[in-house]
């Protein structure tokens, strides 16, 4: 093993990036295989830090020094190269699962967590993630609050704008989060120094060289995939080969033909994986094999198991491996990633000891000889010694002070790879990372909450003192895993449960033991399976035993809390009183002989299932699936019961991971996993693959391009050009944006990149002229589109340089209003357009207008990324580089129209018929003047800004609820509706964004349609029950988003009245796509809040959340109403929202009266200010009267 070198001579790991593209640039650092197989993406070291310095400059140019950072990536290449500029930007990364989308309800509450943990304000993704992600902006305000970068957007030529930014060795690098508990998860803080210490340590223990080669497959957002498999190559200066841990687990053998092709002497993983690969792999696959440059494969990050290695060592020592090859070791997030191993090409110590006498603290050794019973023994691995640079000490927990060789006690840790702290959780850093001997006081050191022994100066892990539990190499906390538990069931008793690991046959698995009401309990094994399956479901994990005791069996403490430990002894020592009790491994009938599980049998292929009978392709799929799960789930053919969900026998996101890649590779049947997981059994399992089999699920019509037809208009726009028509010489719906340019601009370059835009997209060349009649649409050409775009035409660049100030800005804003409130000609005119006011050399005015015909708040923010992307590379005499739209919007309507036309319209429309018919056409808000013979569309705006604490209020209980924070706002204006009206039937207006399929996320058109939410309010319930109300109106509602409006008017046919809108007045929005910055190079921006002056609706609440608070403004039609008024709306919604934060219970008239005393004292201030001014009056008077004397 040659030196580390630049190891020993960094400070950062930004200094060794950039040294190691100094001195390599063009040497291979990372291969992704794409498909897992054989499809290869590559990066240099040279690359790498141009992608890293790219990264790095536009993380700089958002003011991102020093905040956190969200990566959300899937694995690949452009995670690494993220995680590595954000070091360069000088930045703290916070690597993160991205949600599934399937399985939304588990996975993205622990993002929402991370993301408030670390008060991350920026993310950094891929464009495909960041429109999902922006996409779901109104399902979670974490989501919403973050600044977006899509760093496959980001362009090479941007690496020139990076700066060093100093980082010192100390500088937190970034937080690494435990998995675990989704309610509190804890940041570990790394600094630069731990990493390098960290990394330093491993190629020391692991012997690597120049000539090592690595293959990582574990997931790189936690710290064995990230440090060992993405930094450690990275410090060594060696390549390694990536695979997606889905890979993987769908064909375990990819990881290690991957070994064998590429020649890798490191890799490894949890002792779950090595058991995998003796399951999942064939004779014929190992033959293939040649595992003989392996030799380091570290096992760690949960209990290593001898018949583990054993296993692992005979299945595969003809591919070429060495048992000397495994390398056991010791580790947490804590200290980077190792604590302990042993020594390279050693074998693995393997000690047998007395089980009693561990249990009591004591590390007996026991010889072969020794061992009359079995159970008696227990086998240990150990996890090596110390790493260099680290001391390694075992303490009595309670006493503090070090125990001798041979007993049991808590690993204490310290040394430069220990981390400094958790963030921002003193108390909770203080007891972890603050411990002190108390013999000696020194310290700190760090408490590892794990049990184990020294025997000489190997480390034996027997266990942990805290109550994690490590199964499948991922950790659960008992707690979450017991109040699934207990929620499972009517029977179960609050705070009444243990959950804890027990080893059985070399394998960590998991026992629930719960009180139960024995007269809710009925049949035991429904309440049992109940457990199995809300666990499966929410964990993702097996339940291997469920234990229900009578009220009053389980150890508690004189304060009533539960012993997890004592319980678990009393459970291994059969003293617990069981009323019922079930494990995995005894369900069903007695044991089949030969055999628990069903034994191999000849593949079965989609040939012979359509070649057979209906009634053999049944039983031959019933087989195949029993005989699958069974050998997954380790659980006889008879516990296979028809009706029996499969997630009560254990089948969790593995296994369904598994059967899904087994449908897929060997009957080539589509089911998705959150089928699996969602309590499925055997009979509807059986069913649903026969009938994906008969017919394959009935996909959407493909989006193409060209499938268009005659370009029919959507009816979204039928229905904007109706009303349009009705508010003509208006700009009711006009969509302005606005901002002011400091620096040198380019005019050249700006028209020319608004010029693209409209070339790019077609809906941005379309004209809507009337024929026969009937407005169609025609699409001009691009020839035929007016040279240089809407900055090219007349009057569109306007100087006002040469006005004295004072002028310049009356003049600036008059023009402003003026561009904002101009009505368009869609018969004649392009509907987007364009000024640019020149201020001085060096500040300008942008202003850009398109109309809602052709755009949705959702479009301006395409127009705002890809104005950016263009004028970046104009600007620097590159081409565009924004790939071609694989379609345009209308294709989209006419992919929408045939979508409706095949039933979608008939059955969507069927169900909002029946919520809707009978509404009140008309909600009367009392009005400041009568309603005039036809609406006016001219409004006005009052600003609307919910403190920070109330908006962080708002979220709290909406997540205590189970509702959005669209729906707690929707429920506190709702109160203010009734409070205002007195009706309980209120019918309220809302926009849905409407871009389900992936190819319109980055079109420029009218995709958002409008839902009519009826929510009864009768009864005076609580704000809480509010809650629940709107929650199921709002779901109801965005589960059949597709009817257009006009096509509800049409079946609903409410009174038609020229003076208001049909079937709502009232719209409630809260933008989930808000706009994103618009950033050109060299120039400081500034976004401007524009005022239309118009107002399509009675009254309008348009919200986003910005900075942690929900603002906005309130639109108003000021035919109806005064501005006073609205103002005072506004103050009644913020404390209705505040009263209900503050007490959920509150009914509806305890609300009511809440705005009542409110008026009443607005009545006094004002009366008190006019006696006041009275009185000032009159001492003027006064005062003028003496003077003339």
């Amino acid at each position: 093993m040659r030196p580390p070198g630049l190891l020993l001579e960094v400070s950062t790991l930004v200094e060794l990036s950039r040294l190691r593209a100094e001195q390599r640039p063009d040497q291979l650092a990372y291969t992704f295989l794409v498909d897992g197989d054989s499809e290869e993406a590559h990066l240099t070291y040279g690359e790498l830090d141009q992608r890293a310095r790219a990264i790095g400059a536009a993380l700089q140019a958002r003011g991102a020094r020093g905040e956190r950072v969200l990566l959300l990536y899937p694995p690949g290449l452009e995670y690494v190269a993220a995680f590595v500029g954000c070091l360069y930007a000088g930045a703290v990364a916070v690597p993160a699962y991205p949600p599934d989308p399937m399985r939304l309800a588990r996975t993205l509450p622990r993002l929402e967590a991370v993301i408030q943990d670390a008060r991350a304000r920026f993310a950094l993704t891929t464009g495909f993630i960041q429109g999902f992600m922006e996409s779901m902006g109104e399902q979670s305000a974490a989501l919403s609050g973050l600044s977006w970068l899509a760093t496959d957007a980001v362009e090479d030529g941007e690496a020139g704008a990076w700066k060093d930014p100093g980082t010192s060795r100390e500088a937190l690098a970034f937080l690494q989060y435990t998995s675990g508990s989704t309610g509190t998860p804890k940041g570990v803080m790394l600094s630069h120094g731990n990493l390098l210490a960290n990394s330093l340590a491993i190629h020391q223990c692991f012997e690597h060289s120049d000539d090592s080669r690595g293959v990582i497959w574990l997931p790189p957002y936690h710290d064995m995939g990230l440090i060992g498999g993405v930094l450690q190559p990275l410090c060594g200066g060696f390549p390694v080969v990536l695979l997606s841990p889905l890979d993987f687990l769908k064909r375990p053998a990819r990881w290690l033909e991957a070994i064998s092709r590429y020649r890798a002497t490191t890799s490894g993983g949890p002792n779950f994986a090595f058991d995998l690969c003796v399951r999942k792999t064939t004779p014929e696959q190992r033959a293939a094999l040649d595992l003989s440059s392996w030799d380091v494969a570290f096992n760690g990050a949960e209990p290593v198991r001898a018949e583990t290695l054993e296993r692992f060592t005979r299945a595969f020592a003809d591919s070429g491996f060495r048992k000397e090859a495994f390398y056991p070791c010791y580790g947490l997030a804590e200290t980077t990633l190792i604590a302990s191993g042993g020594r390279k090409a050693a074998p693995p110590v393997e000690q047998v000891y007395r089980q009693e006498a561990l249990q009591q603290g004591r590390a007996e050794k026991l010889s072969p000889g020794d061992v009359t019973d079995p159970t008696e023994a227990r086998t240990l691995v150990g996890s090596g010694a110390s790493i260099p640079g680290q001391e390694l000490i075992v303490v009595e927990p309670e006493s503090r002070m070090p125990v001798p060789e041979g007993r049991l006690g808590e690993i204490w840790l310290r040394g430069p790879s220990v981390a400094g702290s958790y963030w921002e959780r003193p108390e909770e850093s203080e007891a972890t990372f603050r411990a002190r001997r108390a013999d000696t006081g020194e310290g700190p050191y760090l408490r590892t909450g794990d049990l184990g022994f020294l025997s000489g100066t190997e480390l034996f892990v027997a266990g942990r003192i805290k109550d994690l539990i490590i199964l499948r190499g991922r950790n659960h906390y008992p707690q979450d895993l017991e109040l699934t538990a207990e929620s499972s069931h009517p029977a179960m008793r609050p705070g009444c449960s243990a959950a804890f690991s027990v080893d059985r046959g070399g394998e960590e698995k998991l026992v629930v033991v719960l009180e139960v009401d024995r007269k809710l309990l009925g049949e035991p094994a429904t309440a049992i399976d109940a457990l199995r399956r809300a666990i499966a479901q929410a964990h993702e994990v097996a339940v291997d035993t469920v234990v229900l005791i009578p009220a009053g069996g389980l150890p508690k403490t004189s304060s009533g809390k539960v012993q997890r430990r004592a319980c678990r002894t009393q459970f291994l020592a059969n003293e617990l009183e069981i009323l019922a009790q079930e494990v995995l491994a005894e369900t069903g009938d007695a044991p089949e002989a030969p055999g628990t599980v069903a034994p191999e049998e000849p593949r079965l292929t989609r040939g012979a299932l359509l070649s057979a009978s209906e009634t053999e392709r049944a039983e031959l799929l019933g087989t195949y699936l029993r005989q699958h799960l069974s050998r997954a789930l380790s659980v006889p053919l008879s516990a296979l019961e028809a009706t029996r969900p499969l997630t009560a026998l254990g089948l969790d996101s593995i296994h369904a991971v598994e059967l899904k890649a087994a449908l897929e590779e060997e009957l080539e049947l589509h089911l998705p996993v959150a089928l699996l997981l969602d309590g499925v059994h055997l009979e509807a399992l059986t069913a649903r693959a026969l009938a994906e089999l008969r017919h394959p699920t009935a996909a959407p019509p493909p989006l193409v391009a060209g499938a268009r037809g005659d370009a029919p208009l959507s009816p979204g726009q039928e229905r904007l050009l109706f009303l349009d028509q009705l508010a003509a010489g208006s700009a009711a719906y006009n969509i302005p944006a606005a901002v002011e340019l400091e620096g040198r601009l380019d005019v050249a370059v700006l028209t020319r990149s608004l010029e693209a835009i409209v070339h790019r997209h077609e809906a941005l060349r379309t004209r809507f002229p009337r024929v026969q009649g009937r407005r169609v649409q025609d699409i001009l050409p691009s020839s035929e589109v007016p040279a240089g775009g809407p900055l090219a035409r007349p009057g569109a660049v306007v100087d006002l340089s040469g006005l004295p100030q004072e002028r310049q800005a009356a003049e600036t804003e008059r023009l402003t209003a003026e561009e904002a409130r101009g009505p368009f000609d869609l018969e004649r005119e392009l509907p987007v357009r364009a000024k640019l006011l020149k201020l001085s050399e060096e500040r300008h005015r942008l202003l850009l207008t398109l109309h809602h015909v052709v755009s949705d708040g959702w479009s301006m923010g395409v127009v705002v990324r890809e104005l950016g992307a263009l004028y970046a590379a104009f600007a620097q005499g590159r081409p565009s580089p924004l790939p071609e739209l694989p379609v345009q919007y209308a294709d989209h309507a006419a992919w929408l129209r045939r979508r409706l036309e095949g039933g979608l319209l008939e059955e969507e429309l069927a169900w909002w018929k029946e919520r809707l018919m009978s509404a009140p056409p008309l909600l009367e808000l009392p009005l400041d003047r009568p309603r005039p013979e036809r609406q006016h569309f001219e409004g006005a705006r009052q600003p609307v800004a919910l403190s920070a604490a109330l908006s962080e209020g708002l979220r709290q209980l909406g997540r205590a609820e189970g509702t959005t924070p669209f729906m707690s706002l929707l429920a506190g204006f709702l109160v203010v509706l009734h409070s205002r009206t007195g009706r309980a039937d209120l019918v309220v207006g809302t926009d849905v964004a409407s871009r389900e399929h992936a190819r319109t996320q980055n079109l420029i058109g009218l995709f958002v349609n409008q839902l009519v939410l009826r929510v009864g309010l009768e009864g005076n319930p609580t704000f809480r029950q509010v809650l629940g109300r709107v929650r199921e109106v709002a779901l109801g509602g965005q589960a059949h988003p597709h009817v257009p409006f006009d096509k509800l008017v049409e079946a609903l046919r409410p009174p038609r009245d020229a003076r208001y809108n049909p079937l709502f007045q009232v719209m409630f929005v809260l933008e989930n796509a808000p706009l994103p910055a618009l950033r050109l190079p060299g120039l400081k921006l500034r976004q401007l809040e524009i005022d239309d002056g118009g107002s399509p609706f009675d009254l309008s609440v348009l919200l986003a959340e910005s900075e942690g608070r929900f603002q906005g403004v309130l639109r108003f039609a000021t035919a109806l109403f005064d501005a006073a008024t609205i103002a005072r709306l506004a103050e009644d919604y913020e404390a209705t929202l505040a009263a209900a934060v503050a007490r959920p219970d509150a009914t509806l008239e305890e609300l009511h009266g809440v705005l009542v005393e409110r008026e009443r004292q607005r009545q006094q201030e004002r009366a008190q200010a006019l006696q006041s001014s009275r009185k000032e009056l009159f001492r003027g008077v006064r005062r003028r009267g003496g003077s003339e004397s």
